[in-house]
Formats: C-alpha cells, structure tokens, sequence
C-alpha cells in the first residue's frame, strides 16, 4: 500500500502530493517516484484521438493511444474503435498481439481459417507472424484494446485492405 510517507520518501513527493489535487494533474500525464522505482499513469484523454489510416483500415476507425512503455519493456497499447464493417488490413505482429473486447461484436480471421466471433469481454490471441485482420460486425460497432510488443523498433507488418467482397465471402463460409 502507498502512504503519504512512502511517498515523501521517495523524493520529489511533495511535488506529487502538492499537484495531486490540482487539474492539471488530473489532466496529463504523471510519474510518481518511490526510492529508484518510477510508476507512471498516463490520464485519460491526456493524448490525442487520430482516425485509422485508409492504408491500413476499411471504413470508419478510430485509435486512442493508451501507451508505450519506456524501454527495455516494448510493449504498446490502443483502444482501437471501428463501426459497423470496419476492420483491419491483414496484418502480422513480429511477437504477437492481444485483443481484449471492451464492447460491441466484431469478428476476427486467421489466414484460411473461419471468421470468429467476438464479444464484450473475450480475450483473443494471435501467434507471432500469424496473418489475420479483425474488425466490427456488419451491423454493429466493436471496440478493443490492442497490446503488442515491437521487435527491432517495429509492432506491426502492414499487408493488403480486405475488400468488402472479401469480408462478405469470409462471412458467408461461417
């Protein structure tokens, strides 16, 4: 448990305490010392929404960046949001990739496998260097987390759109 006095003792913590009721410092970004270790809490909204890429997503996508950790650690994650028959392109991860759905129904596709459901509370992983794409339902909107490590400075390999011919075929073999 952190109390006021591991706080303070861990060096600059009358600047965490004084700013922990201000705005700003609900508002952005904060790291908190302990001795030599460092736990850092990134607010939320605290940085900026941007709009999928059309190289790289079919329809309306939105990303909400959550985090990049410091190095040695590699990993980084989204909140990635798409409505109704938005998806991915086909993708690979160099360590693999982590989906957990937050809301909404989507669908998700291994290279020559099946379309799989998912939903509000599933966990989905893919294997290093697996091709697949994931996106919402025809109808409905799906919003996820994505949590990926970089190897050699990179997370993703971006590959071709899945075509809305592609996505209705892959739907109709299920």
């Amino acid at each position: 448990m952190m109390t006021r006095r591991h706080i303070l003792a861990g060096g600059g913590g009358l600047a965490a305490m004084a700013g922990a009721g201000s705005t700003a410092a609900k508002n952005s970004d904060a790291l908190v010392r302990a001795g030599n270790r460092t736990m850092q809490i990134t607010r939320s909204g605290s940085q900026p929404s941007r709009k999928g890429p059309a190289e790289w997503f079919t329809g309306k996508v939105r990303i909400d960046p959550l985090f990049t950790a410091p190095s040695p650690a590699r990993v980084s994650g989204a909140r990635v949001t798409f409505e109704p028959s938005a998806r991915t392109a086909g993708h690979t991860h160099p360590l693999g990739q982590t989906l957990i759905v937050t809301s909404g129904f989507g669908w998700v596709q291994r290279e020559g496998d099946p379309v799989e459901e998912i939903r509000s509370g599933d966990v989905v992983w893919f294997s290093p260097g697996e091709k697949h794409w994931h996106g919402a339902a025809a109808a409905t909107a799906m919003t996820h987390i994505a949590i990926q490590d970089q190897l050699d400075g990179k997370a993703v390999e971006w590959m071709e759109l899945v075509t809305d011919e592609q996505y209705r075929a892959s739907l109709s073999r299920r």
